[in-house]
């Protein structure tokens, strides 16, 4: 009986731990610990991009060589290479220690802000917990690349977004200026919130503000390269409309390979169809995305809470720029850590299926990339399987995303017209 009572004592005081902040800052201590060592000595080179190209041209500018983005059309938008400049702060043999570090308090500054200054809610509990896995289950990609600088901002400019709507709205302007996907959440945004004029005044507004330094400093046509750098590039071997092919060199299809193109550092699908595919990927990201903002307008006339609309609007938004995407990198699925842990701090249930299947998601990249990323170049079936159903876990969170944008306008009518009956 005693050791019974023991046992139950521990059990108790265990779950009382886990519940605690010390517990979570351990965690997120110990993940970060863990993920920087593999970025460093994991096979496949996963801190590669930051050692080898991010500090290469931090170090062209040093020197006076080029400027990317100023003096050369770049493929990153102007602010990307600030977090790039300040790595090398302490030297380029430590530039990846230093980019580690930066990337981490980053990451440390938004954990903070989500656990908040006063007593631990379960919400915001949960969320920070599942943060914490899904940097487990994406691996080293998840600190190792300019992405992970913009989704700590991006975090604090979600979480921030109902009580300080400028604020966040700066935040993800920055954002946005470092790599596009920011635009998504602003877009969302403006959609759901009922300040949506002080949203677009200080997007506008900041942005014109980057242009116009870009632009003193010798930028030209080069300030808004990278929409032009983007457009230009292939099919990439991890986009989701890759598939179609990676799945016919399978079958053997002599006619379609993959190669690696010098001009943007990526591997790229080629044969019939390709080109058309990755023309078309563009229009469709526009069309698919104003569709779905189509949708959210919808729901914000029928009266849907701010609370009830902007996560799931910003979440589908995301995935509709992944899944419709012609590159497809594995550091994208960073980005759904941002809408995932406002869903889960709002509504922990009703956001638990979309932080499963983003779980999902991120297993399925850190299988492909980096350990094992030769295999599905190689067109493997298994690992060919394995982007596949990463695809198909995207199409299930789309979907899971735009039936609550649409419930969230349908309830809000529901609600609505009970109301005027009451009155009436």
């Amino acid at each position: 009986m005693t050791e019974a009572m023991f046992d139950a004592t521990s059990a108790s005081s265990f779950r009382r731990f886990l519940a605690s902040r010390q517990a979570l800052w351990c965690g997120f201590t110990i993940i970060h610990l863990l993920l920087a060592s593999l970025c460093f000595v994991g096979p496949g080179n996963p801190l590669g991009d930051v050692t080898d190209v991010y500090r290469s041209w931090a170090l062209q500018a040093q020197t006076g060589l080029s400027r990317m983005g100023i003096d050369t059309p770049w493929v990153y938008p102007i602010l990307a290479f600030a977090p790039m400049a300040v790595a090398l702060l302490f030297g380029p043999v430590l530039y990846g220690t230093t980019w580690l570090v930066l990337v981490t308090l980053l990451n440390g500054i938004a954990f903070s802000i989500l656990l908040g200054s006063a007593s631990l809610s379960r919400r915001r509990r949960i969320a920070a917990w599942w943060w914490i896995f899904f940097l487990a289950l994406l691996g080293p990609v998840a600190l190792g690349r300019i992405d992970t600088v913009t989704v700590p901002v991006a975090i604090l400019g979600l979480l921030w977004a109902g009580s300080r709507p400028r604020l966040a709205t700066a935040l993800l302007t920055v954002a946005m200026w470092m790599k596009v996907w920011p635009a998504a959440v602003i877009a969302a945004l403006v959609v759901s919130s009922r300040r949506r004029l002080n949203v677009f005044v200080v997007t506008a507004s900041l942005s014109a503000a980057i242009l116009v330094m870009s632009l003193l400093a010798g930028a030209g046509v080069n300030a808004i390269g990278f929409v032009a750098e983007q457009a230009g590039r292939g099919l990439q071997v991890e986009s989701p409309f890759a598939i179609f092919w990676l799945w016919q060199i399978v079958a053997g299809n002599q006619d379609v390979g993959v190669r690696y193109s010098f001009d943007i550092l990526t591997f790229q699908l080629w044969g019939p169809g390709v080109e058309t595919a990755a023309t078309l990927a563009t229009p469709l990201m526009v069309v698919l995305s104003v569709t779905i903002i189509r949708l959210g307008i919808r729901a914000t006339r029928r009266g849907a809470s701010f609370l009830a609309l902007f996560p799931p609007l910003a979440l589908c938004l995301v995935v509709t720029l992944m899944l419709s995407n012609k590159v497809g990198s594995p550091q994208f699925v960073s980005w759904l850590a941002a809408p995932i842990i406002l869903g889960l701090v709002v509504s922990t249930k009703r956001y638990l299926t979309p932080a499963i299947l983003t779980g999902g998601i991120a297993l399925c990249t850190q299988v492909i990339y980096p350990y094992w990323y030769r295999w599905l170049l190689s067109a493997q079936p298994v690992f060919v399987l394995v982007l596949t159903l990463k695809i198909v876990l995207l199409v299930g969170l789309l979907g899971w995303g735009i039936g609550s944008v649409w419930q969230a306008g349908t309830c809000a009518a529901v609600r609505h017209r009970n109301a005027l009956a009451l009155v009436s």
